[in-house]
């Protein structure tokens, strides 16, 4: 059996791929969300405000998740830096775009999607610790 092609690619093209992968992942639990999860589970309050803050986790855990896939691939020298810094960022945008929408993604303040994109932001940092330390990296 031979190697998946991704491996042979230079370090810049895996990036790529991983992160177009990430973002059609995004666009389409987004849309399963959207389109499947929110009708079926709107008859639970506690249901409906997983699935009203589904799409600000989602979208906070793997838009961090590309800073995090760039750093391991491409082993940056301040590594971990540049994951906590992109992932706070992410957070504080999607916070500022709730509160105040620029996008026209939110159409009113919910609490509920702040925190959600902050333990989205906090579980890409997170998973970048542990795939540091799955392969045995020790400093970056």
């Amino acid at each position: 059996m031979s190697k998946i092609k991704i491996w042979k690619m230079s370090s810049k093209k895996k990036v790529i791929v991983v992160n177009a992968i990430l973002v059609a992942g995004l666009f389409g639990l987004v849309s399963l969300n959207k389109e499947i999860l929110r009708p079926s589970l709107n008859h639970s309050a506690s249901l409906k405000i997983l699935t009203d803050c589904f799409p600000n986790f989602i979208a906070a855990f793997l838009i961090s998740l590309a800073f995090v896939s760039a750093v391991l691939i491409r082993k940056f020298k301040y590594g971990r830096f540049i994951v906590y810094t992109a992932s706070i960022a992410v957070f504080i945008v999607l916070m500022v775009e709730e509160l105040k929408p620029m996008w026209g993604a939110s159409t009113c303040y919910d609490i509920f999607d702040i925190i959600a994109s902050g333990v989205g932001s906090v579980l890409a940092i997170i998973t970048y610790e542990l795939l540091r330390l799955i392969s045995g990296d020790k400093e970056s």
